[in-house]
């Protein structure tokens, strides 16, 4: 896909998260790997529902501003995911409600922070950690992010929101909005004793499917 055409992708893909109330005001932000090892990346500021292609930062391999406006401050998440996890190639930063609501309860794993609920939240996010709370735009949040050492493609930021990161922007944003309506499932089943999927059920998938969960234990009530 030429650079137009991503330009173009981030800001019909913003508009849709955004029009469906998954990233309020000038929250969020999404980067796309460019062939030269470049990235364009959403402007600080910007809101996703009404950004313009052309005003798209594109940064150089290093990170530095070649074009386009000043771009999100929320770089290190960014850039911690795609040192860490090769195959990426987009990554979807949002302020999502039932993500955040997620990260803020006492009994979340912050290995695994939701049991294993549905397929399709497995097969397109994985197993999701928690990263420990640091104010946006803090370099610490990279550094937390590569200490999980890219085992995760879907990261919750306490008080904050997810990070995803997938093959292409399409797989990104669909694993974000997988996990944002598993944590929202999740909230209303939350002391219901709920029945997950079982250890065979999960391992089923694995064996069908690219699952990515790092070893833990999946086996729930």
């Amino acid at each position: 896909m030429n650079e137009t055409s991503l330009r173009e992708q981030i800001c019909l893909y913003g508009k849709s998260l955004f029009d469906r109330g998954l990233t309020p005001g000038s929250s969020g932000n999404i980067s796309v790997r460019m062939p030269n090892g470049g990235w364009l990346v959403t402007p600080t500021n910007a809101s996703l529902g009404f950004l313009d292609p052309g005003r798209i930062s594109r940064l150089d391999p290093n990170g530095r501003l070649i074009s386009g406006d000043a771009p999100t401050k929320e770089i290190p998440l960014h850039s911690a995911l795609y040192e860490t996890v090769p195959e990426s190639q987009a990554v979807v930063h949002l302020h999502s409600t039932h993500s955040v609501a997620l990260t803020m309860l006492p009994e979340i794993d912050p290995k695994a922070v939701l049991p294993p609920m549905t397929p399709y939240y497995l097969m397109r996010a994985g197993q999701t950690a928690l990263v420990p709370y640091h104010r946006p735009g803090d370099p610490a949040v990279a550094e937390a992010i590569k200490g999980l050492a890219g085992k995760y493609t879907s990261v919750l930021l306490a008080n904050h929101g997810p990070v995803v990161t997938g093959k292409d922007l399409e797989a990104a944003v669909f694993a974000t909005e997988e996990l944002e309506e598993t944590a929202r499932l999740y909230l209303l089943l939350r002391g219901l004793n709920p029945r997950y999927l079982s250890s065979d059920q999960v391992e089923d998938l694995r064996r069908h499917f690219p699952v990515n969960l790092p070893a833990h234990d999946h086996d729930h009530p």
